[in-house]
């Protein structure tokens, strides 16, 4: 069976390009949009997302460099591959093109079989990256890319959804993330998001931004909730909830105004009664909630 070869928007306020292309593009198989200008464009893009957009460079109200700025900003159609037409061959022009988040340009007379070879390698590339951050959601954690400034470049569904309300309203990380991304602080960066611990590691930077990975996990109980289970001190308790969180030692003890032999006595207190011989172990009682079955058992 024949793969579909995808939907392409075309944008141009030429009628004859427009024609051209649309005629090119429906004899290969491809599923055809057309706007006239930028807004045009946009709308068309909010009720049915295009695979691609051949998008003209100068047209009147909002020109090809705006339109691409804007879907290039929102996560939702970042991901989109835009190969810009135009018929301004300056080097200032080209850059521009690439600087707004187009891919590629054609340059205008078009030749219709050099577009839909460029068409065809583009989409392809583009399900790839699709495939990647689909498989990484499949697998329990989520990915999004960032720019220097820390605003979301493309997000994947999971990483949309955990990250709801640990975004700024304008979709920056919050200050501690990009403190960590500015200094190149320990990977991965640990945060606690509407109860839910979240980590952040660096995937890799392609210079104009960072893409990372998000990993999800249960939500710690505080101490409170941890002392007198199976015996537990409060002390022992508090020990025991910084170790979950994946504390060292002598990270605990500065928080708990202890040295990191004290913290180790507790632990050890912690092992003993919970019958296990590591941290890692006592983590896992006190993630899965087994802990608090083994108290009522």
């Amino acid at each position: 069976m024949t793969s579909d070869p995808g939907v392409v928007l075309i944008v141009d306020d030429a009628p004859e390009n427009l024609a051209m292309l649309h005629e090119a593009l429906d004899a290969a198989g491809y599923r055809v949009l057309v706007a006239t200008d930028g807004q045009s464009a946009l709308d068309r893009v909010a009720l049915l997302m295009p695979d691609l957009i051949l998008l003209d460079a100068m047209m009147p109200g909002i020109d090809g460099f705006e339109t691409c700025r804007r879907l290039k900003t929102d996560p939702l159609t970042a991901h989109i591959p835009v190969v810009f037409m135009t018929g301004l061959t300056e080097t200032g022009h080209i850059l521009a093109g690439f600087q707004a988040g187009g891919v590629d340009y054609l340059t205008k007379p078009l030749n219709p079989p050099e577009v839909l070879v460029r068409i065809v390698a583009h989409v392809r590339n583009a399900r790839q990256m699709a495939s990647a951050r689909d498989a990484v959601d499949a697998a329990g954690h989520a990915m999004l890319s960032v720019d220097s400034a820390g605003c979301v470049r493309w997000q994947s569904p999971a990483s949309r959804e955990w990250l709801r309300g640990y975004l700024s309203t304008d979709g920056r990380l919050p200050p501690v993330a990009m403190a960590w991304l500015d200094a190149r602080g320990p990977d991965p960066l640990s945060v606690v998001v509407d109860g839910r611990r979240l980590s952040l590691s660096r995937l890799a930077s392609d210079g104009s931004g960072i893409t990372l990975l998000v990993r999800k996990r249960a939500s710690v109980p505080e101490p409170e909730a941890l002392t007198g289970v199976c015996g537990l001190t409060s002390r022992e308790a508090e020990v025991l909830y910084w170790v979950a969180c994946g504390k060292i030692n002598r990270d605990v003890g500065e928080i708990l105004g202890m040295s990191p032999r004290t913290v180790d006595k507790h632990l050890q207190h912690v092992f003993e009664k919970l019958n296990v011989e590591t941290r890692t172990a006592a983590a896992s009682l006190v993630m899965d909630g087994t802990l608090f079955s083994r108290a009522f058992v």
